[in-house]
């Protein structure tokens, strides 16, 4: 079905750089970067697919149905993404908050051309109706010059603004923790928008810019029509490989320091910070139940415990669980079954979402959803969708958003300054 071809790279830096840049004449593209962050699960650094074969997009509505029989009908890698209001097609929920985004709710690719980076290795897989232009393709990679670095944006263009008031978001806090009190709820992720109308902005190199200043491990550049997501996310969802099936969820963030000597004392406050691990601990066994449903029994294991890990701009608090799949699982029942993931949501799950969308003020979208692709033979690999922007190109509107997981023992003050810490390199790029 594919035609494959490997060239050895003098300087894989700068072709990497390249092939983003050569990407931006296709109207889809899925760019996918491991910023050469060392994590044991990786396969590749960077993979790239561009141009679509085939496509599927659509609500909510049997989405995961039609993702399966997508997925299998193709048996080829296919891209894109889950957005969080695939939780309607789940369990009877709703979305009902306003939505200045207007993406589908699932889309997926297959594509005509496929780059796989890995060290000084370069594979590059055509279907075989382009394979003629993959030395053609490679030389005018190899070419290319990249523009000078984007000018600052105009002032005329609009601020960043934020779609609640601080007293309001202190307020919705408060409301939750007497969820929390009550009883209906242990734990929920509470989101706020940041967003600004008729603006334009230049996709990949605001990227370029978003991905140098965090590096993370799950940097993903994704193009489909007008529908932009430049995702500077830390965080793995959901990794199959053959009958294994492994979740990172991330909870517990802190900030960094340039002195070496008070950076590690953040980063061990972290680790034994009694709120910060009972939220990740509580997370854990939410996972560990949505897998134990497609799991062979007695495969569930936790493989790290709140294990603290350093990115450019914070520490993060991250555990690893991962599970050996039942017979007959199909690829994507593992992602209904698991969707969407315990450290966007809460616990117990339904609760915290019927709360969340009663609180929040904005539709989610792709925010807190997954990105990743499927490869031919069933595996899959997505990260969840945080620390990104999304941007409708047609519409010309611009939104990121930031949250975090509160708890009986959250100060509504500190989590409106974690907020602002994660929101801090989106906000930069965008000013």
């Amino acid at each position: 079905m594919r035609s494959a071809k490997q060239f050895s790279l003098e300087n894989p830096k700068e072709f990497k750089q390249k092939l983003l840049y050569w990407s931006k004449q296709f109207r889809e593209v899925a760019w996918l970067d491991s910023n050469d962050y060392h994590q044991e699960h990786g396969k590749y650094d960077a993979v790239l697919a561009v141009t679509a074969f085939t496509a599927i997009k659509t609500d909510y509505h049997q989405a995961f149905d039609k993702l399966q029989e997508y997925q299998q009908t193709t048996k080829d890698w296919i891209f894109g993404y889950l957005s969080y209001d695939l939780k309607n097609d789940v369990e009877a929920l709703s979305s009902n908050n306003p939505d200045g985004l207007g993406f589908p709710d699932l889309y997926f690719f297959q594509p005509q051309k496929l780059f796989f980076l890995k060290g000084e290795v370069l594979e590059m897989h055509y279907l075989r109706m382009v394979d003629d232009e993959i030395e053609e393709d490679y030389a005018e990679i190899q070419e290319l010059k990249i523009d000078n670095p984007r000018q600052k944006t105009p002032n005329s263009q609009q601020e960043i603004q934020a779609r609640i008031s601080k007293e309001s978001y202190l307020e919705k806090v408060e409301q939750m923790l007497k969820h929390i009190q009550r009883g209906d709820i242990y734990e929920a992720n509470f989101c706020q928008e940041f967003f600004a109308e008729n603006r334009f902005i230049e996709p990949v190199d605001v990227f370029q810019e978003l991905n140098a200043i965090s590096g993370p491990p799950f940097a993903t550049f994704l193009r489909l029509e007008e529908y932009f997501l430049l995702s500077a996310s830390p965080e793995r969802y959901l990794k199959k490989s053959g009958i294994k099936l492994l979740s990172q969820p991330i909870k517990g963030t802190a900030r960094r320091s340039e002195d070496p000597k008070e950076d590690q004392q953040i980063a061990e406050n972290l680790e034994n910070d009694p709120k910060e691990r009972s939220e990740n601990v509580m997370i854990v066994d939410l996972v560990r139940n949505d897998l134990s449903r497609i799991a062979k029994r007695g495969s569930v294991k936790v493989d790290e415990l709140c294990q603290v890990y350093s990115f450019k701009q914070v520490h993060q608090m991250i555990s690893t669980i991962s599970v050996e799949l039942e017979k007959n699982i199909p690829p994507v029942e593992a992602l209904r079954v698991t969707f969407p993931m315990g450290s966007m949501t809460g616990a117990p799950k339904v609760s915290a979402m019927k709360i969340i969308e009663e609180l929040e003020e904005s539709k989610r979208g792709l925010y807190s959803g997954a990105v990743g692709y499927f490869t031919p033979d069933g595996d899959f690999d997505f990260n969840v969708v945080i620390r990104s922007i999304l941007y409708n190109a047609e519409k010309k509107f611009v939104s990121f958003s930031v949250g975090g997981a509160i708890t009986a023992q959250s100060n509504p003050e500190k989590e409106y300054e974690e907020c602002l810490l994660k929101a801090k390199a989106m906000r930069q790029v965008l000013s």
